[in-house]
């Protein structure tokens, strides 16, 4: 979705488009039984940076590697809570996470600080426990709102080529 000036009816046709989609995709969230919210997530993810498909590719990485930075970060703190107590281990843990996320922009891909935020932000949103399940569960919900994402972005392109 561009700021470049358009005309009316292309504006009222990728507005409609958009609104379709985020309609279409929150019925499908609710039918995969993932969060409206997260599948968002995936949403904005597409939106970060790019918007093509292997940015919307890369950026969908980020996210998922955010969410299991995200669940691995729970993991931690669940081991370091008993000996350090829970005012520590968070920080600890924080602090390590940010250390590992932070350097990854510096990757010639997969260099998309925001979507690996945007995971870790989604995994303690959804108050998951951490496994496989849920990160599946969450990584689903990610994808579904980048595809949509996709497809309203591209979808106005098709009406207007045709």
């Amino acid at each position: 979705m561009s700021n470049l000036p358009v005309s009316r009816s292309h504006y009222l046709t990728v507005t409609l488009v958009a609104a379709v989609t985020a309609a279409a995709a929150s019925a499908t969230a609710l039918a995969m039984q993932v969060p409206v919210w997260a599948m968002f997530i995936g949403w904005i993810a597409f939106f970060t940076r790019g918007l093509t498909t292997r940015s919307t590719l890369e950026n969908l990485g980020c996210v998922w590697l955010g969410l299991v930075f995200g669940a691995l970060a729970a993991a931690g703190v669940g081991l370091l809570a008993p000996s350090v107590g829970a005012l520590l281990a968070i920080p600890m843990v924080v602090f390590l996470v940010a250390v590992i996320v932070v350097s990854l922009r510096g990757l010639p891909a997969m260099n998309n600080l925001l979507c690996y935020f945007l995971g870790l932000v989604a995994w303690f949103a959804a108050h998951l426990e951490p496994s496989l399940e849920s990160l599946a569960h969450m990584a689903g919900a990610s994808t579904l709102g980048s595809l949509a994402g996709w497809i309203s972005h591209y979808s106005p392109r098709k009406i207007f080529v045709a």
